[in-house]
């Protein structure tokens, strides 16, 4: 049976799939995305953000801070993750800095994009589960090195400026293609904000859209 026109007409290209490590949805996100993209012979990159930059443009502030909806949203994302089987726990020191893991990634993915994939598997694993601080470099250095990194030169790269550079480089793409949230996936240019959007990833992959 031939496919329906606008799946024959999809590109192979990646999946777009962007995220803060500081976002519990971004964190359930993770466990799911490559797994659906795969089912369609779909690859997945991705693309760690600060949302600090991005309220300061969209005018928002971090969801769990806002009087009422704060502790709502806490507790949705608790029972988001029991829905999904995604094993989950709030870190002690919330919200946190994310800034030096998303440079290691970018770091990584220049010389191993499946690399800086495990390895942000391993952080996100680290700060959801075991409650490890990931804004300190010292961790950060210590995932990669259990992955088999070398610490020395990957802690050298973090305080050098292209690796810098690099990190605001993608957090002002990801803003000029209208990521404001986290996760924010694009699919050949729709875009999908957040993890209880995931179906519709999926729908969209397997009809070509509607």
């Amino acid at each position: 049976m031939p496919l329906p026109d606008k799946i024959a007409q999809m590109s192979a290209e990646p999946l777009d799939f962007y995220f803060d490590y500081s976002s519990p949805a971004g964190y359930v996100a993770s466990t799911r995305i490559d797994a659906i993209a795969a089912a369609y012979g779909r690859g997945v990159t991705w693309r760690p953000v600060l949302l600090g930059p991005i309220f300061k443009v969209t005018g928002s502030a971090p969801l769990l801070s806002v009087p009422l909806k704060g502790k709502y949203a806490k507790h949705d994302f608790m029972r988001t993750a029991r829905l999904n089987g995604v094993e989950m726990r709030f870190p002690s020191s919330f919200p946190f800095s994310s800034v030096a893991a998303a440079r290691a990634h970018y770091w990584l993915s220049d010389h191993d994009p499946r690399a800086a994939v495990r390895f942000t598997q391993a952080i996100l694993h680290a700060v959801w589960v075991e409650d490890r601080d990931i804004a300190a470099i010292s961790t950060v250095l210590a995932i990669a090195g259990s992955l088999g990194h070398d610490e020395a030169e990957l802690e050298a790269a973090l305080s050098s400026q292209p690796v810098k550079d690099r990190l605001k480089s993608e957090v002002d793409e990801a803003m000029a293609r209208g990521v404001f949230g986290s996760p924010y996936v694009i699919v050949d240019g729709e875009p999908f904000w957040g993890a209880d959007r995931l179906d519709q990833v999926e729908k969209w992959l397997k009809t070509g859209g509607w």
